[in-house]
């Protein structure tokens, strides 16, 4: 059976039409939505050239995951190769590993459920591995034992700065913790580190399956901080957006006590877990393909059924967290997000200790919309807070 990106299998799923019912688009309606995004750098092409997204569309004759990696692929390798013939250039070969690492990592967006894009994640890894022995200061891969295996992190600090604050940041469904350290890089000019890390069932997590508890990956980097005498243990903010904004949010309530804050941006909390939302937040097309293999791969899920059966049991309400103390929360999103409701955001207003929020009235998930970026919420919003949580 041909590995198409988001033509949803029937005997797959168990509700008949479902694939006829909701927001798969057709190759040239994918195509002119890519574009179109490429053309105003939105989010998940902001990291590409738009000439390049034009090339690379081009070459799509079908939906197959494997001819979408190759693609993808395709200029990905190129940037490589430029990088290595301008190894005596550094500025000029961090910027080509830096495109490498980009195309690679949207040939397998956003997850990697083909041999292509199987193949697509592991040279996207490649590319940032060398793209991080570039710049100054360092960007250091770090590897924390954990539970028989390694939790791998980039940890980057600022120029004479130490101890130096922290936020760990917590990657997403389909984003990965490269994409957070590139925008990261914007906290060294404040005297802040980072450490960035994927969240679970995601990327190189240890843990291969979103279940209640699995945040103690993240207790555990906590703990590794503390070994570090350049990082100041007691001054940590934790950062997750999208789902990575759920296990900040859990973060906020187990670590209460260890972390200055928690950015909670279009994070699920518990509305977002019920079957009667799922049911049609994975038909949305504010996201471009394959939403629902993306969530349902995290859970271990192979059928709708199963999907919504097991999400309930993530919820942060039904746990008994939300009216416990917590540590101090900025809660973001859009009110017209389509992907996880914004009454998940209300939810956490109404509860528990006192919460700084903003949302966007005319924004979608993560709060962005056309006039308002990811980045410009990220320069305007999240990093002040972050900064002024730290200092």
């Amino acid at each position: 059976m041909p590995r198409t990106l988001f033509a949803l299998v029937l005997g797959f799923l168990s509700i008949a039409g479902f694939a006829q019912s909701g927001g798969p688009r057709t190759l040239p309606e994918l195509k002119a939505d890519i574009q179109e995004r490429a053309d105003r750098n939105a989010y998940p092409v902001s990291g590409l050239e738009a000439a390049e997204v034009k090339e690379a569309l081009g070459k799509l004759k079908t939906l197959d995951r494997d001819e979408w990696a190759a693609a993808w692929s395709a200029i990905g390798d190129r940037h490589m190769a430029q990088a290595k013939q301008s190894a005596s250039d550094k500025a000029l070969a961090s910027k080509h590993y830096k495109y490498a690492f980009e195309y690679y990592l949207f040939a397998r967006f956003p997850l990697e459920n083909s041999p292509g894009k199987e193949k697509a994640y592991e040279k996207a890894l490649e590319a940032f591995a060398a793209y991080a022995r570039i710049p100054y200061p360092p960007i250091e891969i770090v590897r924390i034992p954990f539970e028989g295996k390694e939790i791998v992190g980039y940890l980057r600090l600022p120029i004479n700065v130490r101890p130096a604050p922290l936020v760990v940041t917590i990657g997403g469904l389909d984003g990965r913790k490269e994409n957070a350290a590139f925008r990261n890089d914007a906290y060294l000019a404040q005297g802040v580190a980072y450490l960035a890390v994927d969240m679970p069932g995601t990327g190189q997590s240890t843990i291969r399956q979103v279940v209640p508890g699995a945040e103690r990956e993240f207790t555990r980097v906590l703990d590794y901080v503390a070994t570090r005498k350049d990082l100041d243990a007691r001054r940590v903010v934790v950062y997750g957006g999208s789902w990575g904004g759920h296990w900040a949010a859990r973060l906020a309530y187990t670590e209460q006590k260890r972390i200055r804050g928690a950015v909670v941006q279009g994070g699920p909390v518990h509305e977002y877990f019920q079957p009667g939302w799922q049911k049609e937040a994975i038909k949305t097309r504010e996201y471009l393909f394959e939403l629902f293999e993306a969530r349902a791969a995290i859970y271990g899920a192979k059928t709708l059924d199963e999907f919504l059966a097991y999400g309930p049991k993530m919820s942060l309400k039904t746990a008994g967290w939300l009216e416990k103390p917590s540590a101090p929360m900025l809660v973001i999103n859009g009110m017209k997000d389509t992907q996880v409701p914004v009454e998940d955001v209300f939810l956490l207003m109404r509860s528990g200790s006192p919460k700084d929020v903003w949302i966007n009235p005319q924004g979608g998930h993560m709060g962005r919309n056309k006039e308002i970026s990811d980045q410009k919420i990220f320069e305007t919003v999240t990093l002040p807070w972050v900064v002024r949580m730290l200092k």
